[in-house]
């Protein structure tokens, strides 16, 4: 069945590398990976609009069905392959409800996130203003402390005694906290989170090929 999945996906992009991860704890090994440039623009390019019309990453495909959001592209494939890998989903409904929770809140965790470190990115320098960096970054510090909090009520996972696919989801942004500078001592619960994780082999072969080329970008979140 692998063999009948296309993913493409840029390096460092949280989307696509909770794709890759669910690939992984699912065991669907084979699948064709194609690792497209966002600097160079690739990511709108034909072979990948013809997928995602969009003209972002991940494109996904399965045989002849599409899904090219990635919390959707997980919970299918977990869907379709429940038997094989790892269960994601677990049949406990009190831990269910949970890893529900904490995959939903991601997107929160997400949107704050991408507030901070794209501001520069997408504002022109003399229209940036210092208001708005610090309201965003204000949201920001809340939302950190509320999952330092949830952190401090678990013992290594982030909704259930087991790896979730709450973890899939939300992983990939916290070790993008991080990759951006966040303060390990200042959220201690994150980092041994972050850290504990970093081993998964479904995490270690996936992480994103250009953290290893490029030091983690300090200046961002130190303030956060």
């Amino acid at each position: 069945m692998a063999q009948d999945i296309t993913l493409m996906w840029g390096s460092g992009s949280p989307p696509c590398w909770r794709v890759m991860i669910a690939l992984e704890e699912k065991n669907l090994k084979g699948y064709k990976s194609i690792r497209l440039s966002f600097e160079k623009g690739e990511h709108k390019s034909k072979q990948v609009m013809d997928i995602n019309p969009r003209g972002q990453l991940p494109a996904f495909k399965i045989g002849n069905k599409i899904i090219n959001e990635s919390y959707g592209a997980c919970m299918f494939l977990e869907n379709e392959f429940k038997s094989q890998g790892t269960k994601l989903i677990p049949d406990c409904p009190t831990e269910q409800a949970m890893v529900y929770q904490r995959m939903f809140e991601g997107l929160t965790l997400a949107q704050k996130l991408g507030a901070v470190v794209y501001y520069s990115w997408n504002v022109p320098e003399d229209e940036r203003r210092d208001s708005a960096i610090k309201r965003n970054k204000a949201a920001l510090t809340e939302e950190a402390k509320l999952w330092e909090g949830y952190l401090a009520k678990q013992c290594k996972y982030l909704a259930s005694k087991d790896f979730s696919m709450a973890d899939v989801l939300v992983y990939p942004y916290i070790a993008y906290f991080f990759h951006f500078g966040l303060c390990e001592k200042r959220y201690p619960n994150l980092a041994r989170y972050y850290h504990g994780l970093k081993d998964r082999p479904s995490i270690k072969k996936t992480w994103p090929p250009s953290w290893v080329d490029i030091p983690d970008s300090k200046d961002v979140m130190n303030d956060v």
